[in-house]
């Protein structure tokens, strides 16, 4: 591994910022993509996220501000109607209570990407915007840059369970190289749906060792719930229930929604940029943070208030500048939050 390189959060960086540049792997850009990280379900995060989006549908997302729309007003937006309807004549049953429906819709009016009136004492609301369609495809990749055997046999269990689900369209792994005749993470015993990729870390760049298969994300998907673990005496029975199709779609959309909002750059809100010690580091990939009094890339873990070693900036390097706009760690806040805006058209 290079000097000062921290394996998971380090790599995860990396990965994402060669997304950002070159995927998809071994063939021209014909879609835009959003990258992001550490998403996903309730049972289930990904390390890095690329979404395939439509151009016009992203487009016409950026209408409804850079603001996630969440479950619930993804329970509203979408359905609301051409014309002025009652909203409970608008919208499908909820399954909970429709007060929260109502409130949802009243969120949705204050952010301005619906519209509402009350007549006759009853809420009806109006679509502002067509929401689209904009994510043609979702692409998941787990993240282990030091594939020993242990991490292999940890992963490979994972790696069924996102196959067997089918929320994305593929599922990949990405490990650091080699530089071995045949890299490790084919000999091991992940499921052939799975492509693995293979990340020099000199370099930033990424090859595909196995391509993987396409998952059909509009069939019922399998949730493997308990499985045997194989043992000779093992005789237990696998356990698992499905997952329709609607409630796969529901997810994907507020998945994209999330990464749409966050982007992968996001971990700067939960460092602290604003430590005299904080610094971004650059690769050939990019920048990635770096902790000066520990001399090498940190984890946003470690990279806190609580931390030993955080120092505020002094004030006399807010000096330089009008004071309102920060010092370097607002600075380093501000290009990073412009690069996520690029890579959400309309936006900019």
């Amino acid at each position: 591994m290079p000097p000062g390189y921290h394996a998971e959060f380090d790599f995860e960086l990396r990965v994402c910022q060669w997304a950002e540049r070159a995927w998809p792997p071994g063939s021209d850009r014909q879609r835009p993509i959003l990258v992001a990280r550490q998403l996903g379900t309730k049972h289930r995060r990904w390390d890095t996220i690329v979404f395939e989006c439509d151009p016009d549908g992203l487009r016409q997302r950026a209408r409804f501000g850079e603001d996630a729309l969440d479950s619930d007003l993804l329970d509203v937006i979408p359905h609301a109607p051409a014309e002025w309807t009652y909203y409970r004549d608008a919208l499908p049953e909820p399954g909970y209570p429709w007060r929260y429906v109502r409130e949802a819709i009243h969120r949705a009016a204050d952010r301005d990407i619906l519209d509402t009136r009350k007549r006759d004492g009853r809420i009806e609301i109006r679509q502002k915007y067509r929401y689209p369609d904009w994510i043609d495809r979702i692409v998941a990749i787990e993240n282990k840059p030091d594939l020993d055997a242990s991490a292999a046999r940890a992963l490979a269990p994972q790696l069924q369970r996102d196959v067997a689900m089918g929320i994305a369209d593929e599922v990949w792994v990405g490990t650091a190289a080699t530089g071995e005749r045949i890299e490790p993470a084919l000999l091991e015993d992940f499921p052939v749906e799975a492509g693995i990729l293979v990340v020099d870390l000199a370099s930033g760049d990424a090859e595909v060792a196995w391509h993987p298969r396409s998952l059909n994300p509009d069939r019922p998907g399998t949730r493997i719930l308990e499985r045997p673990d194989g043992g000779d005496h093992d005789a237990s029975a696998a356990r698992f229930e499905y997952a329709d199709s609607d409630w796969k779609h529901q997810k994907r959309v507020e998945i994209a929604e999330r990464a749409y909002e966050r982007g992968w750059r996001a971990y700067v809100e939960t460092m602290r940029p604003d430590c005299r010690h904080f610094d971004l580091g650059w690769t050939q990939t990019g920048p990635v943070p770096t902790c000066q009094a520990k001399d090498r890339s940190q984890t946003s873990a470690e990279c806190r208030g609580a931390c030993s070693a955080f120092e505020p900036e002094p004030p006399v390097w807010r000096a330089s500048d009008w004071p309102l706009s920060g010092g370097p760690g607002k600075a380093i806040q501000r290009v990073l939050d412009r690069q996520r805006r690029r890579h959400r058209p309309g936006l900019e």
